[in-house]
């Protein structure tokens, strides 16, 4: 692919997506720019994760485009789509390390099977990958020894192994303890900077990711309901947004799921 000279890498141009009848996200456009740290936040349920899938084309756009480097990953055929993927990583939310493998096999599983290296070349590769998460001395451990945060860091260097321009993660601090979640936001950072990253990650960890992201999207209702700055998101005048950063139980998203009335349930008809 030639590359495209866009200051964003990833970008969603008037896209459409939806399961059955339920539409997830409604005519979206918006753009990860190149070299920053994304956030994707808003209620579950708001197609955060789906943007993922597409970007790695796992789901293709019901309409409109979803672009990688400018290319359309919507019309990729499998070789292009092998390519693309070959220039990202992908953090799932849980890991989802090879049980059977252990921490340096997980990480070398990459390398292996999309590269022709020597064993003594991957080897010095993984470590420094290891290294970089603080896990090289966890080199020989297997997965169902990891703690949470440790299972994360590894998939965080199995994620990086083949030096990708993209790297994308799912709900990166959910399930790990305070410690836990403030290395993985540093590590973002840090490693989106030492690498030269385009970085997109979802989350509902407001202090971390105000903390470390350039640019935040908040998606709702199928559309973006704010993007820009931490700071311009946090002074948004939108009442939905206003809800989601203060954490307000009342606002548009409401507690009650929509529902014929109380009277139809409950009485009148008995």
């Amino acid at each position: 692919m030639a590359p495209n000279s866009s200051n964003a890498l990833v970008e969603l141009r008037n896209l459409t997506f939806g399961y059955g009848q339920r539409v997830i996200l409604d005519d979206v456009s918006l753009q990860v720019p190149r070299g920053k740290v994304t956030a994707l936040m808003g209620a579950s349920g708001g197609g955060k994760t789906t943007i993922l899938r597409l970007i790695g084309g796992q789901n293709r756009a019901q309409k409109g485009q979803m672009l990688f480097d400018g290319q359309d990953v919507t019309i990729m055929d499998p070789s292009q789509l092998y390519a693309a993927r070959r220039r990202m990583g992908m953090l799932f939310q849980f890991g989802a390390l090879f049980a059977d493998l252990n921490v340096y096999d997980n990480v070398a599983f990459p390398l292996r099977e999309h590269t022709d290296l020597s064993e003594e070349m991957l080897h010095d590769i993984v470590l420094m990958k290891l290294n970089a998460v603080g896990l090289r001395g966890a080199r020989d451990m297997m997965p169902g020894a990891l703690s949470g945060g440790m299972a994360r860091r590894v998939a965080l260097a199995r994620a990086i192994a083949l030096d990708p321009e993209l790297v994308m993660y799912d709900e990166p601090f959910s399930g790990i303890d305070p410690i836990s979640v403030g290395t993985s936001a540093h590590l973002i950072r840090q490693l989106n900077d030492a690498m030269g990253l385009t970085s997109i990650f979802v989350s509902h960890e407001l202090e971390q990711t105000f903390a470390i992201a350039d640019h935040v999207i908040i998606l709702a209702n199928g559309k973006v309901a704010s993007q820009g700055t931490p700071q311009e998101v946090l002074h948004s005048t939108d009442p939905l947004v206003y809800q989601y950063v203060n954490a307000l139980s009342e606002g548009p998203v409401r507690f009650h799921y929509p529902a014929v009335s109380v009277e139809n349930d409950f009485g009148v008809a008995r």
